[in-house]
């Protein structure tokens, strides 16, 4: 080992007072820098851990949530459906009633027309039977150049009004 000395220059004492100094020193870089950058280092891998957890956290907060509204669009569609299809029904009842209405106010109309109709029918079929009753007597007082008396004119309306 001297000839390992001796051939390479190497002074133990410089060597033991290098490696004192070596050790001093990595003592004191792990004492002020070591540790506080480790430190450093957990505080953040803790704050990116929490940061993943709350992402996760979040993300399955927001599928629960997305999942509640696809599920309250869901039954609002379902009530909206069904109360459109009430209200069409309701409509649909509606015209009916209101169809039915007309018809029977229409009915009514026609009927009441047919009413005024015959009555106006009767009442020109009856004139007319005077008229012509009047005319046979004229026709009659004519051709037997006198004054018919009461009772042939009664007589002769009421074969006319027979016509």
């Amino acid at each position: 080992m001297d000839s390992i000395i001796s051939t390479f220059h190497i002074d133990v004492k410089t060597l033991i007072t290098q490696a004192v100094n070596f050790s001093i020193v990595l003592v004191v870089l792990y004492m002020f820098a070591l540790k506080p950058i480790q430190k450093i280092m957990r505080e953040r891998t803790a704050k990116i851990e929490k940061g993943i957890e709350d992402a996760k956290k979040n993300e399955e907060m927001l599928r629960k949530s997305k999942e509640d509204y696809d599920q309250s669009m869901a039954k609002a569609k379902a009530e909206a459906n069904d109360l459109l299809k009430d209200m069409k029904k309701e409509v649909s009842e509606k015209r009916s009633a209101m169809l039915e209405d007309a018809k029977t106010e229409v009915a009514a109309a026609i009927a009441a027309g047919k009413q005024s109709l015959e009555s106006e029918k009767q009442k020109m079929l009856s004139d007319a039977k005077k008229e012509l009753a009047a005319l046979a007597i004229q026709v009659t007082e004519k051709v037997l150049g006198e004054k018919v008396d009461a009772s042939y004119q009664e007589k002769a309306a009421k074969e006319v009004s027979k016509i």
